[in-house]
């Protein structure tokens, strides 16, 4: 069984994932590099609504459009293809967000959309979202597809076991800090044997490096890693395993599922599209969860990117074909075709998101989900930022699994981190 994205999502922030397979594909071939009037785009299983891209090839029909859904390692293809210098370079392609730093080097192999127009169209996004397609120098090379925006997934009937608040509001409100979520989880271990609060502490780290504005690497490409606000996220993360409250559980494992649908794994710290991964792995628990603000803030994990290659010999073509299928209309299309959480915020006022969901007991999740989409930090992110991350996870891990102590995996993770930052140019 291939790895999912959405699990590879929460393994390639930590660069133990790259060269995972992704999603199974429906094409495994390259552009189709033939007719001057043939237009090849790449992209992956549900990284676009299918029927959306079918109604674009019917639409635009100066030029022959030919979609293909690329299936295994999708960043890998992409490379190998741009570098053969083949007839087979797709005209469009998408770009995975976990990828896309590592393609900003190589900015002068894309169009600059904003050559194109799309400056014009700027307002209709999400700001930060807008400029993390930019380059450092100010050439947009990515066209935002999606984004994921995190919250806090929760069982209601176990937290009113454990004499916790069950509504969205109250949630939110006790439960605004890590500190107080902490504390919740404790009291929910006390009153439901069991029952734990966090998934597992990488999921904790994750999401509370996210809501800062510095990852791994600040802007002028030097080592922050060993810097306050990581080791903020790392105590975080550890003081979980501290406090018996991390169920230890990897995503999409059997022991996952199994607590989501017993009720033992009673929250998610995760983004929009956690939800998806929820209703799949424990659907019998229908009406049973809630969303609420998650505790400390607002992060993004996952979204991508459409670009337009050097290649494209009909480049305004190609932008007003990716501009159609990105427009705000069209983003509702796929949020309802393929789960993806839109990142324009016009969509968020659109039935498709605004209908109440029966999963979560007919709560209207945009409420929660569309004001932390737009509360999002813009972050810098540096070509190597998963590869520097790797050993934080590793090291958290051996604290997690083998009852490592947390402040020699925390030099460990510092000192292995600092190595592949000067083994990649990273000061």
């Amino acid at each position: 069984m291939e790895l999912s994205r959405r699990r590879f999502l929460q393994l390639s922030t930590f660069g133990i994932a790259a060269g995972a397979a992704a999603a199974c594909s429906t094409s495994t071939s390259g552009g189709s590099g033939g007719g001057a009037n043939a237009m090849d785009m790449w992209y992956w299983t549900d990284g676009l609504s299918e029927k959306v891209v079918g109604d674009a090839a019917k639409k635009f029909t100066q030029v022959s459009l030919k979609a293909q859904q690329i299936g295994g390692n999708f960043k890998e293809k992409l490379v190998t293809t741009m570098a053969s210098g083949s007839d087979f370079i797709p005209d469009i392609t998408g770009i995975k967000g976990e990828d896309f730093a590592s393609f900003t080097p190589q900015a002068d192999r894309f169009q600059n959309l904003l050559d194109l127009g799309a400056d014009k169209i700027a307002g209709e996004y999400l700001e930060w979202k807008w400029k993390k397609g930019m380059t450092k120098d100010g050439k947009m090379i990515g066209f935002p597809i999606d984004i994921g925006p995190t919250a806090l997934f929760y069982r209601r009937d176990m937290f009113e076991k454990a004499g916790l608040p069950t509504e969205p509001d109250q949630v939110t409100a006790q439960m605004s800090t890590w500190e107080d979520y902490f504390t919740a989880g404790t009291q929910l271990k006390g009153a439901v044997p069991g029952a734990f609060m966090v998934s597992e502490a990488w999921a904790i780290f994750n999401i509370a490096v996210g809501q800062g504005d510095t990852r791994y690497v600040d802007e002028n490409e030097k080592f922050v890693a060993d810097q306050d606000h990581i080791r903020k996220a790392w105590d975080l993360a550890t003081q979980t395993i501290k406090l018996g409250i991390d169920a230890k559980s990897q995503a999409n494992t059997p022991d996952w599922n199994a607590g989501l649908t017993n009720g033992n794994l009673s929250s998610l710290t995760g983004a929009a599209w956690v939800a998806i991964d929820i209703k799949t792995a424990a659907a019998s628990s229908t009406g049973l969860w809630g969303v609420a603000q998650g505790p400390g803030g607002t992060a993004n994990i996952g979204g991508s990117f459409l670009a337009i290659t050097k290649e494209c010999e009909k480049p305004d073509v190609a932008f007003e074909i990716i501009k159609w299928i990105l427009s705000p209309d069209n983003q509702a299309r796929g949020f309802t075709d393929s789960a993806l959480f839109p990142s324009t915020p016009a969509t968020y006022k659109m039935s498709a998101l605004t209908n109440p969901d029966p999963f979560f007991a007919d709560q209207v999740t945009i409420d929660v989900l569309g004001p932390a989409a737009e509360e999002i930090p813009v972050q810098y992110e540096s070509p190597h930022d998963q590869e520097i991350s790797a050993p934080f996870q590793t090291e958290l891990t051996n604290v997690e699994s083998q009852g490592k102590d947390p402040d020699q995996a925390w030099s460990d993770a510092v000192a292995e981190a600092k190595k592949i930052a000067e083994r990649v140019g990273v000061s």
